[in-house]
């Protein structure tokens, strides 16, 4: 597989290219399916409808890669947490946990219960054409317990940093929880059939360095550790949004980086292009326009020279960008970087 190839830097015959959120709300077909499903969760735990909408894009738009349709909210759904998606507002958890009592009621062996999610890899891989890959994916434990703490999205992080400066064990606590689930998941999502993982940091720019070293990056390095221990043929990719000002100290068994759009892609070069392979970094917006998607494709190329690089954005593809420019950014990476 040339995405798998991309991965462990390996020469292809062009740089592969996959969009973040790229099975969502921008296709016509994705919403007609979710409609069919009723709502966001039924979504999720419906096999047969997230493997339908998994291949979408891979149909319609091009891409080298599927990633896996679900949430990273699954997690602690079934660790027993009580989880809505309100309209207008996004997830909330009615339940959210904020002392050692709280971390009681949370379930075991929330991997097992996360069949569907096994299933629909299962459904996908079978439909997949064989030189495309599949994208498994969690949320880093610091993402999935800033959900878990806050108990909705946040722009301030307050109570969740709050209890990291006055009971900072307790919050380790719970992400060596999470931690655990988090490296089985993905292990069943390996025996399920998936041919990469990817593990999304979203919040990761909500801490100062040290503590996100501290209460962050160290666990997904333990979870990229016991995957690569166990599947040393299976390719991982770390996605940490926001901390280009970190890039000095990364390290850890993994393969490649997620270079979100705020980083400049020479800078993420300079300091990691040696050890790991970059992907990324397109800012979504440009998808907006065709000659700004031409201008960053070039300048990205011109940077990475299709060495060590799979192109991305630098975050999610917006639910209104047009499919034909999205299709546009897919098609003018193979044309640049074929020709090249």
């Amino acid at each position: 597989m040339i995405f798998v190839d991309a991965c462990f830097n390996r020469p292809t015959p062009y740089t592969p290219v996959w969009m973040m959120r790229q099975a969502g709300r921008y296709l016509p077909e994705y919403m007609a399916v979710r409609e069919e499903a009723g709502d966001f969760l039924n979504l999720c735990k419906d096999p047969e409808k997230a493997a339908e909408v998994t291949l979408q894009p891979v149909d319609i738009i091009g891409v080298d890669a599927a990633i896996l349709f679900s949430d990273i909210l699954v997690v602690p759904l079934e660790m027993g947490m009580d989880l809505k998606f309100e309209k207008g507002e996004g997830p909330v958890f009615s339940d959210p946990i904020r002392t050692e009592e709280d971390l009681k009621r949370l379930r075991p062996n929330a991997h097992e219960r996360l069949t569907y999610v096994y299933d629909a890899i299962k459904i996908i891989r079978e439909r997949l054409a064989d030189d495309k890959a599949l994208i498994g994916f969690t949320g880093a434990p610091w993402t999935l317990i800033t959900y878990m703490i806050e108990g909705r999205g946040t722009k301030t992080y307050n109570i969740v940093k709050k209890l990291i400066y006055t009971e900072p064990e307790l919050v380790h606590a719970l992400l060596r929880e999470v931690t655990e689930v988090v490296k089985l998941y993905l292990e069943k999502q390996i025996e399920a059939g998936v041919d990469v993982v990817q593990i999304f940091d979203s919040w990761a720019a909500a801490l100062e360095k040290s503590k996100y070293f501290e209460f962050s990056w160290n666990y997904m390095k333990e979870v990229a550790s016991y995957i690569k221990g166990k599947y040393p043929h299976i390719p991982i990719i770390m996605f940490p949004k926001g901390i280009g000002a970190y890039l000095d100290d990364i390290d850890g068994e993994f393969d490649v980086f997620g270079v979100d759009w705020g980083t400049p892609m020479a800078l993420a070069k300079e300091k990691l292009g040696g050890r790991y392979v970059l992907q990324g970094n397109m800012e979504p917006c440009r998808l907006y326009s065709k000659e700004a998607t031409r201008e960053c494709v070039e300048s990205i190329y011109n940077t990475m020279q299709n060495r060590g690089h799979i192109f991305n954005l630098g975050h999610g593809i917006l639910p209104d960008v047009p499919v034909e420019n999205a299709k546009y950014f897919v098609d003018l990476v193979h044309e640049i970087t074929k020709e090249k």
